[in-house]
């Protein structure tokens, strides 16, 4: 696993655990209460890092390569998983993966920027930025969620909207305005979890949903600490005053009444214990989906279009 530059006082410790529990399954059980002690002094140091991370930080662990990704998430939540592609208009998206699902039992759509694993999945998916086809498709599939009455499940994990040329030519603020629209005008539950970067209107182009959720040490912003530098200060190497000023974590958002809940990782980030990431966001989803399950499509729609005004209005005063 890649360790991040503020981890270095565990680095070398959870090298000799891995090495020491290597004897273990040799059958040296003699060192076990070694590793045991060594693993206390991990998860106490491990504690104290994460409780006191700068926005900067956060960043990275958003980042972090070993994080799961909406691919993960859908793999291990969604039960049948069938996938719908293309949109009609263009082409297939691959930075957007979407289908036909069960979740919990229930039938649902759901919609992921995946960001990919290596070299070879990231060039795939487009390190997760969508294209202006990858929001039309998730309009068409937001579309057909609401004439067969499914709820949409999202999971938002991208730098921003690919700012391509070619995207430009063919609508790409179009198509993020568009899909929007399509999640606000939705008659079915919608609930959206940034897993881990949440990056301007491509985005919100998915996460316009009744709640709206973060994991701990996700962020969700208008702009990357790095774009906001290069503007403001002329260099990307002002990022980590930019993700200070930027107030793109999870508790700055939560407080200011942007997100509706903020999902606990595991100690050490999500890149540490995945299953019980997306375990965890599992259980925040399905006690969302059963908040929102009785209500009618027109309370669905108030209820979601006076989420997001209010937001407008309480930071507007």
């Amino acid at each position: 696993m890649a360790f991040l530059d503020f981890e270095t006082t565990v680095t070398d410790l959870e090298g000799r655990i891995a090495d020491l529990r290597q004897l273990v399954s040799n059958g040296q059980t003699n060192i076990a209460d070694e590793v045991s002690r060594l693993q206390t002094k991990v998860n106490r140091m491990l504690q104290q890092i994460y409780a006191h991370l700068t926005p900067g930080q956060k960043v990275q662990v958003a980042r972090h390569p070993s994080r799961p990704h909406a691919s993960d998430y859908i793999a291990a939540l969604c039960q049948d998983f069938t996938p719908l592609a293309g949109d009609r208009l263009f082409a297939e998206d691959p930075a957007i993966i979407s289908g036909i699902a069960r979740f919990n039992g229930q039938s649902v759509v759901v919609l992921g920027q995946e960001k990919g694993k290596d070299t070879e999945t990231r060039v795939k998916h487009n390190f997760g930025m969508a294209k202006p086809e990858g929001y039309r498709k998730a309009q068409r599939l937001m579309q057909l969620a609401d004439h067969f009455s499914l709820p949409v499940i999202t999971f938002v994990d991208t730098a921003g909207a690919y700012p391509g040329i070619d995207a430009e030519e063919r609508g790409q603020a179009e198509a993020i305005a568009k899909s929007i629209e399509t999640c606000l005008r939705l008659g079915v539950p919608m609930v959206s979890t940034i897993i881990g970067e949440g990056g301007s209107g491509g985005a919100i182009a998915i996460a316009a949903a009744d709640r709206v959720f973060m994991l701990e040490h996700s962020v969700y912003s208008v702009i990357s600490p790095e774009g906001c530098a290069s503007i403001l200060w002329r260099s990307a190497a002002q990022a980590e005053d930019a993700a200070a000023a930027l107030r793109l974590t999870a508790q700055d958002l939560l407080a200011f009444g942007i997100i509706d809940r903020i999902i606990q990782e595991p100690l050490g980030g999500a890149h540490r214990n995945a299953q019980a990431a997306i375990k965890a966001t599992g259980e925040a989803i399905a006690r969302a989906l059963d908040e929102l399950r009785n209500k009618p499509p027109e309370v669905l729609r108030r209820e979601r279009a006076d989420k997001f005004l209010n937001m407008g209005r309480k930071l507007a005063s």
